[in-house]
Formats: C-alpha cells, structure tokens, sequence
C-alpha cells in the first residue's frame, strides 16, 4: 500500500530565508511570464527576492507578521506572509501566497490561506487585504472562489516596468465559525 504524504504547516524563521526567496522567484518564473519582462524573470529574480526575504525576516517587528511555509511529507511547496498593518485602512495584507508550480490545486493554497486567515482574526483583525498583478487570471480566479472581491486599481513597477495592481479584500467572520 502506499502512503500519500500529508500537506501540514510550519513557522517560517530567519534560517529559511533562502527558502522562501526560492520559492518565490520559482513562483514568479512561472506565474508572471509575459506579465513582466523575461530578462528580470530569468536574472534578477532570484537575486533581489533573496536579498528581500534575508531583510524581511531579520527585520524588526516580526511579532506583526506570521510567515508560514507549506510542507508536502517533508517537502516545502509553498509559503504564506501576512502582515498587520496599523495605519491601513483596509487591514491585514496578505502580502505573499505561493504554492509551487506542480503542487498547485492540491490544497496547499487554501491551507495557507486558511492560516492567514485564522492568525490574522486571532490578532483582532476584520478584514485582509491583497494585490494581484493585473493581467494574473488563475490568482484572481482563486481568491475570488475564495470569497475574496476586487476593490481597487494602483499603479506600481514590478521588474523594471510600470504594472498594474489589482486590490482585494476579504471581509473575516467575526462570530468564530
């Protein structure tokens, strides 16, 4: 008989770093291919989410993020990051969910986002926030399945180039169900 390895979480620390700077830039090789320009997929990518993810995790202020990496047996596949941000007006950002080009659809992104969700309303939150890169149709197809809705435009560079930002909300249940 064979065994199918369990998708489970786990906390994110300094130590994975590299881990995390993998796995989105593997991410963004795949999910933003003609949404930004090859050149920075296939460089800079991997260079300048490495140096990102060594600074975001040895930052201060980690007690107001929650950074968790999606295991598959003892596989990493995915990670989450989801942010308080006091002065917002629109709450918590999630600010990076990333499952694996091959692990997708398996379960690890509504796990992970389960985990934001859950931390987010533990820390007294009413409502997360995303941006989507315009033009990202399977991530804005899940979030909306998802309950997620489209609030909002923003003008942002990604990559050397000017992009659009798509803004979406999740309203979290506060009655505990």
């Amino acid at each position: 008989m064979q065994t199918i390895p369990a998708l489970s979480l786990r906390h994110a620390t300094v130590d994975d770093a590299a881990l995390l700077a993998s796995i989105h830039s593997t991410s963004w090789r795949a999910t933003y291919r003609g949404l930004l320009p090859d050149a920075f997929l296939d460089g800079e990518v991997t260079g300048e989410r490495d140096a990102y993810w060594k600074a975001r995790m040895a930052a201060p202020g980690g007690e107001r993020r929650m950074v968790q990496i999606a295991l598959l047996g003892d596989e990493p596949i995915g990670f989450v990051c989801v942010e308080r941000q006091p002065d917002s007006a629109w709450g918590a950002l999630l600010d990076n969910l990333h499952a694996l080009p091959g692990y997708q659809g398996i379960g690890a992104g509504k796990l992970l986002m389960r985990a934001a969700t859950d931390w987010a309303h533990a820390q007294g939150e009413t409502q997360l926030y995303l941006y989507v890169l315009e033009g990202n149709l399977p991530a804005m197809g899940f979030y909306e399945r998802q309950g997620w809705r489209f609030v909002g435009a923003e003008p942002d560079r990604m990559g050397g180039v000017d992009i659009t930002a798509l803004r979406y909300v999740y309203r979290l249940d506060q009655s505990g169900d």
